[in-house]
């Protein structure tokens, strides 16, 4: 498979995900689900990203670890390093039990959704697939 057909397929999976975390906001399903796809969108992206550098795909799902890679290659993404912090506990959070409730609002995760946009929005900008 060609690089770039591969980086879309990231991307169109990432979409895909984000489309999922938007549609059960609004038809108010379980924030937990809501959030375990914005982690989804946002790690496929940055792997979209990252692989169109040149890096080789790890098996990873800690946002804040593939943040830092991408910041090697562009430094705009530093903005988005706490909310990195943030996305990377919606993994853990959302699949497992942590021994604590999942307790944000509607309304946190309405911004969260918005800044995972925004990020999106960057990635595609600075990847032309």
């Amino acid at each position: 498979m060609v690089k770039n057909e591969i980086i879309k397929e990231w991307f169109t999976r990432g979409e895909n995900d984000i489309c999922d975390a938007w549609f059960l906001f609004e038809n108010n399903r379980s924030l937990e689900n809501v959030s375990f796809h914005v982690h989804q969108a946002v790690e496929k992206y940055l792997k979209g990203f990252l692989i169109y550098h040149g890096w080789k795909l790890e098996k990873i799902h800690d946002i804040v670890k593939l943040l830092k890679e991408a910041i090697k290659f562009d430094d705009s993404f530093k903005e988005y390093l706490e909310f990195a912090r943030f996305v990377t506990d919606f993994y853990f959070e959302s699949r497992y039990p942590v021994g604590c409730d999942f307790e944000y609002t509607k309304e946190e995760m309405q911004e969260v959704i918005e800044r995972s946009n925004k990020l999106i929005a960057l990635i595609k900008e600075k990847v032309p697939v």
